[in-house]
């Protein structure tokens, strides 16, 4: 996987530095982030590094953010706003922003965002950052099973059986993972390309079958959806 390229466009440089520190958590350590401290240094960045993401306050050094937005050019580029002025959450999203995260913000609804922009941008996100206490593993996508909930945690499947443990709950990791995962019990996330069959079991119940013959409950309310999705 080629380097992933942010622009972090904040004048605050304690937040800068900690809002590069959370990316490159997320994102894993072949992120290049560039911080960009005024308008024209985010100007200058963005057009000489060609960004997959622009990290974007709305206040830099007095002058309006917006300006980046509007820009012909630049407002190409797949942007996150980060701000406290959420009044202006409304037409940020009309010019076409892919998230609004609200300061103070913390990590997970940090990586949320970031996992937004890629969903629908041409080049998608390659790996789930999976964290466990205090070690955090990066994981191909392609390779997730499925995922299971543990409590209050969740245990992500890989092939031939390894499992790797995170600390969120089934419904964050849901948040940060394509649509292609479906939820398909109240314990269970499934990646759809890898189902095999649904299978209607005794006593009225369902089960998927994936293609290496792990065979997982389907809750019977979500059977019509992942019918659906299957085809």
């Amino acid at each position: 996987m080629n380097a992933i390229n942010i622009v972090v466009a904040e004048d605050e440089a304690v937040v800068a530095r900690r809002l590069a520190r959370q990316i490159m958590e997320t994102l894993g350590p072949k992120t290049a982030v560039t911080i960009a401290g005024s308008v024209s240094e985010a100007i200058a960045a963005v057009s000489q590094s060609r960004p997959d993401i622009l990290v974007l306050d709305l206040n830099l050094e007095g002058r309006d953010g917006f300006e980046l937005l509007r820009d012909p050019v630049l407002g190409r580029c797949p942007t996150i706003v980060v701000s406290a002025h959420t009044d202006r959450a409304l037409e940020a999203y009309e010019l076409g922003i892919r998230d609004f995260v609200p300061k103070p913000f913390g990590r997970d609804r940090l990586a949320l965002a970031l996992h937004r922009a890629f969903e629908n941008a041409p080049r998608r996100l390659e790996r789930l950052a999976a964290r466990d206490a205090n070690q955090t593993r990066y994981v191909a996508i392609d390779d997730i099973l499925y995922v299971r909930a543990d409590g209050a945690r969740s245990e992500i499947i890989l092939p031939e059986n390894r499992v790797i443990r995170d600390d969120r709950m089934l419904d964050r990791i849901q948040a940060l993972l394509p649509s292609h995962f479906e939820r398909v019990h109240r314990s269970f996330l499934v990646d759809v390309r890898k189902v095999e069959c649904l299978s209607a079991q005794e006593g009225s119940r369902y089960a998927v079958m994936l293609r290496d013959g792990t065979t997982l409950p389907v809750g019977r309310t979500r059977v019509a959806s992942l019918r659906a999705r299957l085809g």
